[in-house]
């Protein structure tokens, strides 16, 4: 009887052993490194080529913009500064104004940098405002607003002469403080400000105290009134330190509060219709207080008033004094004298006259 035989099963076998594949991984991993490392250089290679692209194209528009402005604008003869049009207002002079801005005629426009000359303009301390603009092809304008100055100001307490005096500085309403070269006629007849002993006067600085600032806002005020032709101040007295004694062009004195300047300037302006009324003038005025303030008048020798008005009320109040009379003179004390004795005058005897025949 014949056996059947079983089917010898086939496994997989491998190939090669572990030697060869280990040395196959390795022949593989040094191909793949070898390919990484070339891809990678040529990647730097492309990036580094694209820099290089990009920065010979952005040197050679520089120097190619350099060249054609250079060629162009610059060392144009079209465009040589010609002309320098001056605008001023005050009293700087335009030789004074082309030194501070280096400006010169002959130069090419272009060249010119508009903010440093607007800079240095706005350094003088008579310039408030200044502008500065280009004017193809061959001129540059300049406009400046000059500080006005509205007062004279010193640390003095008198002072004669503000024009010949060292100590004494021009003054605009923002406080600015100047010391001009060339003196108008005008700014002898700015209202004078003394005693500012606790500010720090120099030419180009700016009022910092309480008091001086008071006495601005109190010459703006004043400036901005139809009372200005009424009340003139001409001189500010700030030694005091608790108020503004005020003198005007009449030799009236009033004394302000540092406080309501424009209130104080409304009750002011009740006093002088008064005094406009009756005729009389003011001499001293004291707006310290609010109520009964006392008021002077300007008087003769032979009465002497002393007035309290009441400027709320519906008319002003007077009260008079008795008025106080001169002495009378001292008569001097007859002396006797001897009663002279009558002496007879005789009476002349008729003379008679013969009549000639």
């Amino acid at each position: 009887m014949r056996t059947r035989s079983r089917p010898t099963q086939i496994r997989n076998q491998r190939v090669s052993n572990s030697r060869q594949r280990k040395q196959q991984h390795l022949l593989d991993v040094k191909v793949r490194s070898r390919k990484a490392t070339q891809y990678r250089n040529r990647r730097i290679l492309v990036f580094l080529s694209k820099i290089v692209l990009v920065f010979v194209l952005i040197v050679g528009a520089y120097l190619g913009v350099q060249f054609g402005a250079k060629r162009l604008f610059f060392e144009n003869p079209d465009y040589q500064l010609r002309q320098i049009e001056v605008q001023t207002d005050g009293t700087l002079q335009r030789e004074q104004i082309l030194k501070v801005a280096e400006l010169h005629e002959g130069e090419n426009i272009f060249s010119v940098n508009l903010q440093k000359v607007h800079d240095a303009l706005q350094d003088l301390p008579q310039v408030d405002e200044v502008q500065v603009t280009r004017q193809m092809p061959a001129e540059i304008d300049i406009h400046i607003v000059e500080r006005k100055p509205i007062a004279w100001i010193t640390s003095e307490k008198e002072i004669s002469d503000p024009f010949a005096s060292d100590a004494a500085f021009l003054v605009d309403a923002r406080g600015a403080l100047m010391k001009e070269k060339k003196l108008l006629p005008e700014y002898l007849g700015l209202p004078l400000i003394t005693g500012c002993t606790g500010e720090s006067l120099q030419a180009g600085g700016t009022i910092q105290s309480f008091e001086a600032k008071a006495a601005l806002d109190l010459l703006r005020l004043n400036m901005g009134s139809y009372m200005q032709t009424r009340f003139q101040i001409r001189e500010i007295d700030l030694s005091k330190g608790y108020c503004l004694v005020v003198t005007d062009k009449n030799r009236m004195q009033i004394t302000f509060g540092f406080d309501q300047l424009a209130t104080q300037l409304r009750r002011l302006e009740q006093f002088l219709v008064y005094s406009d009324d009756s005729k009389r003038e003011l001499q001293t005025v004291n707006l310290l207080v609010q109520r009964n303030i006392p008021v002077t008048f300007t008087q003769s020798a032979a009465e002497v008033i002393n007035d309290t008005i009441d400027p709320e009320g519906a008319e002003p109040k007077i009260l008079r004094a008795t008025p106080v009379h001169p002495l009378p003179k001292p008569t001097a004390t007859p002396t006797p004298t001897k009663k002279a004795k009558a002496v007879p005058v005789k009476k002349a005897t008729p003379v008679h006259r013969g009549r000639k025949d």
